[in-house]
C-alpha cells in the first residue's frame, strides 16, 4: 500500500492546516440556529458533522468528492474507495496496488467460519455480517499500534491497513453468509485474477451471466457513500471517535443499517412490487396501476421507494439502475413494474400533493435487479448494501483519523430544559 499512503501523505498537510485555520480563525463563527423541532426531530438538517468524502444536495443528489455519481458509474469499487479517501481517482499503478491489496486479504481466518457456522440456522444475515466483521477485529493493526504507543498523528496509517483488511475480507464473509444462511452449498473461495466486485459476484454463486458481475460492480459503486449524517455513517463515526478501530466502528454502523428506516428499504420496495404482481396476477395496464396508486394514496398509505429525506429530484442512483435495466434488456415482471411505477407514481403524487419529493430513490430499483438475476432472498439485500457502504464508512473514518478529529460529545437536554429555553 505504499502508493496509497504516499498519495495520502501529500494530502495530509493541507487537510490539517485547513482544519487548524478554521478552528483558530473562525472557531466561534455561528453557522446555524437550532429549532426545538430539530432537537426533537433527530437533529434533521442541523449542520454539525464534517464529511469530506461525499455530499448530497436536494437538487442534484450524491457527489463523491464533488463528482456527480452518474459520472462514476463505469468505475470499479477500488477506484471509488481510492477516490473517497484521497479526493482523486487512482492511476493505473495505484489501481493495481489497491486491487492486489484487497485480493491478498480475501482469505479470512478460519475462526470467522467457526463462529458463523455455530450461529442458529435462522440468524438474520445482518447479524452474521456484523459478527463476522467483529471476529476479524483480532487482525487490527490500529489496535496493535495503539497498544505499542504509536502517536495519534500517525494512527491513520494503521487505520488504512485495517480498512484494507476489512474491505478485503468483507466480500468473502458476505458471500459465505449467503451460502450458509440460505443453503446454497459449499463456500466458494476467492478466485485469483478477479477484481474486488467480480470476485464478490463469483463467490455468491448467483449467476454466471457477465452482466451479473457488472450489476454487482455498479451496486457497490452506487451504495458506497451518502454523506456523514445517515444512521450507519454517523454511528460509525461516533464509535470511531473514541479511537475504536474500524472493525468495531463498521460493525456498529451496519447494526444501524439493519433498521427498517435505513437499509431495509430496498427489500420493502421489492415486497411492494411482488404484492402488486399478486394483486393483478401479472403486469397490469398503465391505467389500472394508476387507479391502484390513487386509491392507495387516498387511504393514507405510501408508495414505497418514492420520496427522500433530502432529495427533491430523481435519485441519480435510481437513474443508473434504470439505465442498466434498459441497456441489458432486463424485462421480467418486477422490472416492468419498476419502470411502470416510475412513469406513473410521480405524476400521481404531484396531483395529490402527497410528497415534497415525488421522485424515486435508489431503493425503488435495486431490489428488482437483484431478484432478476436469481438473488430472491430478501433478507440478504441489506448485506449487499452493507458491503458497499463499508467503503464509505472506512473512508470517512480514515479521513477523520488523518485530521485528528475530536471525540463526538454533543450536549443533550431534557424536555424541561427545552421548556425553559422557550421561556
Amino acid at each position: 500500500m505504499d502508493l496509497f499512503k504516499a498519495r495520502l501523505d501529500v494530502k495530509l498537510p493541507q487537510l490539517r492546516a485547513e482544519r487548524t485555520t478554521l478552528l483558530k480563525e473562525h472557531g466561534d463563527t455561528q453557522i446555524s440556529t437550532i429549532a426545538i423541532e430539530q432537537v426533537l426531530g433527530g437533529m434533521r438538517a442541523v449542520p454539525a458533522l464534517l464529511c469530506e468524502t461525499s455530499s448530497v444536495s436536494a437538487d442534484e443528489g450524491l457527489r463523491i468528492r464533488n463528482i456527480p455519481i452518474l459520472e462514476l458509474t463505469k468505475q470499479t469499487p477500488e477506484d471509488i474507495f481510492f477516490l473517497l479517501c484521497t479526493g482523486v481517482l487512482p492511476n493505473d499503478a495505484e489501481r493495481a496496488e489497491i486491487s492486489a491489496a484487497f485480493a491478498s486479504r480475501a482469505n479470512v481466518p478460519d475462526s470467522v467460519w467457526d463462529v458463523l457456522k455455530a450461529l442458529p440456522k435462522d440468524t438474520h444475515p445482518m447479524v452474521m455480517l456484523s459478527i463476522g466483521i467483529l471476529v476479524l477485529e483480532k487482525e487490527s493493526a490500529f489496535r496493535k499500534a495503539y497498544e505499542a504507543g504509536a502517536s495519534k498523528d500517525d494512527s491513520w496509517k494503521a487505520t488504512l491497513e485495517d480498512c484494507v483488511t476489512l474491505l478485503g475480507g468483507v466480500t468473502t464473509i458476505a458471500a459465505a453468509i449467503y451460502r450458509i444462511r440460505f443453503g446454497k452449498g459449499d463456500l466458494i473461495v476467492p478466485k485469483s485474477g478477479l477484481d474486488w466486485s467480480a470476485n464478490f459476484a463469483y463467490m455468491l454463486g448467483v449467476s454466471d451471466d457477465a452482466s451479473w458481475q457488472d450489476l454487482v460492480r455498479l451496486y457497490l459503486v452506487l451504495h458506497s457513500d451518502h454523506e456523514g449524517g445517515n444512521v450507519s455513517a454517523m454511528t460509525s463515526h461516533v464509535v470511531s471517535s473514541a479511537l475504536s478501530d474500524v472493525f468495531y466502528s463498521v460493525s456498529a454502523g451496519l447494526n444501524g443499517l439493519a433498521g427498517p428506516l435505513h437499509g431495509l428499504a430496498n427489500q420493502e420496495c421489492l415486497r411492494f412490487i411482488m404484492d402488486l404482481r399478486q394483486e393483478f396476477g401479472g403486469v397490469p395496464t398503465d391505467e389500472a396501476l394508476r387507479e391502484y396508486c390513487v386509491k392507495r394514496l387516498g387511504s393514507g398509505q405510501v408508495i414505497p421507494g418514492y420520496g427522500h429525506a433530502v432529495l427533491r429530484v430523481t435519485d441519480p442512483r435510481f437513474t443508473a439502475f434504470h439505465q442498466f435495466a434498459e441497456q441489458h434488456n432486463l424485462n421480467d415482471d418486477n422490472v416492468q413494474f419498476m419502470k411502470k411505477l416510475f412513469a406513473i407514481v410521480p405524476e400521481v403524487l404531484k396531483e395529490q400533493g402527497k410528497a415534497k419529493n415525488p421522485w424515486p430513490n435508489v431503493d425503488a430499483a435495486s431490489g428488482s435487479l437483484l431478484y432478476y438475476y436469481g438473488m430472491t432472498e430478501f433478507e440478504f439485500y441489506t448485506v449487499m448494501f452493507g458491503v458497499s457502504r463499508a467503503m464509505g464508512i472506512c473512508s470517512q473514518i480514515l479521513v477523520h483519523r488523518m485530521l485528528g478529529s475530536s471525540i463526538v460529545r454533543p450536549k443533550s437536554v431534557t424536555l424541561a430544559e427545552l421548556g425553559s429555553m422557550i421561556k
